[in-house]
């Protein structure tokens, strides 16, 4: 196969991009924040729901509470104790300009960790948000910052390890700054889809074909497309040397020996993170739970740092001969993938046309039904969407159903949702008026705020959304009979919301605030000085308050 040196001089182009990507950044400063070898359980850039992974997950052996030290010399600058998210997690801000974080901790070092409990029963609040100045609690390399654990968002035990730029803020693929994880696989791929092009990825959507392994690569039959605009995704992991199926760090798509697209996974910030949805297969991840990644730029994607802006990885045909296609993946330590195949014009299809309904990527929209209505920003969308949204009745609720689109189509921001009820309803009533919204695989709740005769909320997916009526009360069970003798090393309560969740707990021990701690559903106490062993008879006061506002009040008594 002859190389035009054009193509030539891109691909020099490309890996001189990757080559200083790798090298930009201080080599050998940041150690392994573990003491046992680094394993992989996640990688910089992966698909998440809603988000790219923001940094690495390493494997503590299925373990919690492994030693979690300091990964350069620097000061912990913030702390945050959240029930979702990084869970338990330390900041370090490094005097080279970098920042580093680490998640889902059990337990902060003694000092930190008393500070923290201080300031929790200060503010009589559990979630904390602490920054702090250089001088409170500086770190040297190496030196025992926490014990590792499964808080927040975490599916299991292992230590989320970022690296940020500090004046950023924006989070950089860790593999870049010379951390040495062996790893001698090469990317593997399993699918690959084709689009029309001619109005939007999601009508009709992906269009499956098969892969074979070929050798060292990977290809398939001639690829027979319906359309001369068309796009390319593929499905493909990077399982390095753990067997844990890795992101792709690097894509690159030629046609006819024609660079036509690259991506890179350096560096993204919070603020963009939710663009992952403008560079996968939606549809498929949330319908099917497959990653699949576009191989080209859906129009309303415009996240920075990701691929090269003049590329823009449409195929166009204007013959029906048969063209030449590579598909090349890499990982940061070079280890390439590729896949090689052709492709040929079969027979124009008719393209699929818009409506008056469509709403395009780059303008914002109002569209209405009888007793709803939303507004979508200009930045709401991805790609071309013949929006459909109606009503449908209820008679559990107190409003119709809202059908808005279906939750297969992402939303970048939120919008505005507005329902009216179906019928008058009391003051009271309003109080206790919820929007349940059904995304398909899972549901939220929220409260709204009441604007003239409909309730407002915002969301930022689709799906089906009605107002409920909740006047019912949220609890707490224990685990133990009233005045009963506790010999364990904690309380534990279950909560339970029979719509919404329970927003707001607190207890209170013989009058005093008490420090429980929130793990998914359940509320936990571990003692502490706050409750001595021997101390008689205790009264602990639960209050809680669900989306609604309704609130309840328990009483509970123990021994210890």
């Amino acid at each position: 196969m002859k190389i035009l040196p054009k193509l030539m001089l891109i691909i020099c182009f490309i890996n001189n991009i990757i080559t200083q990507a790798q090298t930009d950044y201080p080599q050998n400063y940041f150690r392994n924040p573990l003491n046992i070898p680094m394993q992989l359980a996640a990688n910089f850039g992966a698909v998440r729901s809603n988000h790219f992974h923001m940094g690495l997950d390493l494997r503590t052996n299925s373990q919690e509470n492994l030693t979690v030290v300091a990964a350069a010399d620097g000061y912990v600058s913030r702390i945050k104790v959240e029930r979702y998210g990084f869970g338990n997690a330390i900041y370090i801000t490094h005097p080279n300009g970098y920042t580093t974080v680490y998640a889902h901790l059990n337990k902060y070092f003694p000092q930190l960790d008393e500070y923290v409990k201080e300031r929790q029963y200060k503010d009589e609040k559990w979630e904390q948000d602490i920054t702090f100045s250089p001088g409170q609690f500086p770190v040297t390399k190496g030196q025992t910052i926490a014990l590792s654990g499964n808080t927040g968002g975490s599916a299991g035990p292992h230590l989320h390890f970022e690296i940020r730029d500090t004046k950023t803020e924006e989070c950089i693929n860790p593999l870049l700054f010379g951390f040495k994880i062996p790893d001698g696989i090469v990317p593997t791929v399993s699918g690959l889809y084709w689009y029309d092009r001619r109005f939007s990825t999601y009508e009709p959507g992906a269009n499956g074909i098969t892969v074979k392994k070929s050798g060292s690569n990977y290809t398939t039959d001639v690829i027979q497309v319906s359309s001369p605009e068309i796009s390319l995704a593929v499905k493909a992991v990077d399982k390095a040397n753990q067997g844990f199926n890795l992101g792709i760090y690097h894509a690159e798509l030629l046609m006819d020996d024609k660079l036509i697209y690259s991506f890179s996974i350096d560096k993204v910030s919070y603020d963009d993170t939710r663009y992952i949805n403008g560079c996968i297969d939606y549809a498929k991840f949330v319908r099917d739970k497959m990653s699949i990644q576009h191989l080209s730029e859906l129009p309303g994607m415009t996240l920075k740092n990701y691929s090269l802006s003049d590329l823009n990885g449409i195929i166009k045909l204007r013959d029906e001969n048969i063209h030449n296609i590579e598909i090349v993946l890499k990982d940061v330590n070079g280890n390439t993938g590729r896949l090689v195949t052709k492709i040929r014009l079969n027979k124009s299809s008719d393209k699929i046309s818009s409506t008056d309904k469509t709403v395009m990527p780059g303008e914002g929209k109002t569209i209405t039904a009888e007793n709803a209505e939303i507004s979508l920003s200009k930045n709401a969308l991805y790609d071309a969407v013949n929006f459909n949204m109606y009503e449908k009745n209820n008679p559990d609720a107190v409003s119709n159903t809202i059908v808005i689109q279906n939750p297969y189509i992402p939303v970048h921001d939120n919008y505005t949702l507005k329902i009216k009820p179906n019928r008058k309803l009391s003051d009271e009533e309003k109080r206790k008026v919820v929007v349940l919204f059904d995304y398909g695989s899972d549901k939220d709740v929220v409260k709204g705020k009441w604007n003239g005769d409909r309730v407002e909320a915002e969301f930022n997916r689709l799906g089906t959304a009605v107002l409920l009526l909740d006047q019912s009360q949220p609890s707490v069970s224990a685990g133990w009979k009233e005045g009963a003798l506790i010999g364990g090393s904690s309380l534990r309560f279950k909560g339970t919301a029979k719509i919404g969740d329970i927003v707001s707990f607190r207890a209170e021990l013989d009058g005093k605030w008490l420090r429980f701690a929130r793990t998914k559903d359940d509320f936990v106490y571990v003692f502490d000085e706050k409750c001595p062993k021997g101390s008689g008879l205790h009264t602990l006061k639960v209050t809680t308050t669900n989306t609604a506002g309704n609130i309840n009040t328990q009483i509970f008594t123990f021994q210890r």
